[in-house]
């Protein structure tokens, strides 16, 4: 099986993704969710993944599909396609799974796979994070890593665009 192969084996399903929270619980460990665009990959992405793979057992990332992030982004939004997005995510070694998801948030993704441990980044508050009550409510937790400045998609593409 090639590099490429492998890493796309790492695509989950929902169901697939439920199936690993769900088997994580069982062993008592931790399935740790987070999710984002992840369009251009950066160091504040990489660092921040690896920090929340060191709260679990797995990690899990939610990634918005191509259509969740152009209404959230904008038109000229993503720059890599949810495929890219989701080879390269998945080639790290503190992603254990990726799955696509179609809506703006989320919200009903983490109700469907129920993770232990859903994490955000700094920037948000605990009460503004989607899926938040809801993880809290099956006895899980929601957990924040402090943001780093200066590493930002956005930021970048306007650099590279001046």
């Amino acid at each position: 099986m090639t590099e490429m192969e492998n890493a796309i084996k790492g695509l989950l399903t929902r169901r697939e993704a439920a199936a690993r929270c769900y088997l994580e619980r069982l062993r008592k460990g931790e399935a740790v969710f987070t999710n984002g665009v992840f369009d251009i990959l950066h160091r504040g992405h990489v660092e921040y993944l690896a920090e929340a793979r060191k709260m679990g057992d797995i990690l899990i990332v939610g990634l918005n599909s191509d259509e969740s992030t152009r209404r959230l982004k904008g038109a000229s939004r993503p720059i890599n396609s949810q495929l890219d997005r989701a080879v390269v995510l998945l080639a790290l070694k503190a992603v254990d799974g990726a799955v696509l998801f179609e809506e703006d948030t989320p919200e009903e993704l983490i109700r469907e796979i129920k993770p232990t441990i859903l994490v955000k980044g700094g920037d948000y508050a605990i009460t503004q994070i989607a899926g938040a009550e809801f993880v809290q409510s099956i006895g899980g937790k929601v957990l924040t890593i402090p943001f780093r400045d200066g590493y930002s998609t956005t930021s970048m593409i306007k650099r590279v665009a001046d």
